[in-house]
């Protein structure tokens, strides 16, 4: 059974960083691109991030471009997302998933940026 926990949300202000870890477990987790997903308040999960298997690839969406940064660490089944330069609009909550549409994640880690 796919089991991923997401942590390292909380409230920061703006400008400032975060780094949210995915622990995962139950597949094999070398195998398998990984994805940051987010949902704000009274919207739509968005994707926010991908890496491919090996973590050399990378894909982000306009809105984080140059901001956030995903890694992942193979040896430990976790996957991150170092989020820097944060705004208003980054307030949501994160998950990591196994496709971009969300899949199997789980209970998500809150970020809130304010002053």
């Amino acid at each position: 059974e796919v089991h991923l926990v997401e942590s390292g949300g909380g409230l920061v202000q703006p400008g400032g960083s975060l780094r949210l870890s995915c622990a995962t477990s139950g597949f094999i987790f070398s195998s398998y691109w990984m994805y940051w997903v987010r949902q704000a308040p009274g919207k739509a999960l968005e994707w926010v991030s991908s890496i491919n298997r090996d973590g050399a690839t990378a894909y982000y969406a306009d809105s984080v471009k140059g901001r956030f940064t995903i890694s992942r660490e193979n040896a430990k089944n976790t996957v991150y997302l170092q989020m820097n330069s944060l705004k208003s609009e980054d307030t949501a909550l994160y998950y990591c998933a196994i496709n971009r549409n969300g899949l199997g994640r789980g209970q998500g880690t809150q970020v809130t940026v304010s002053s």
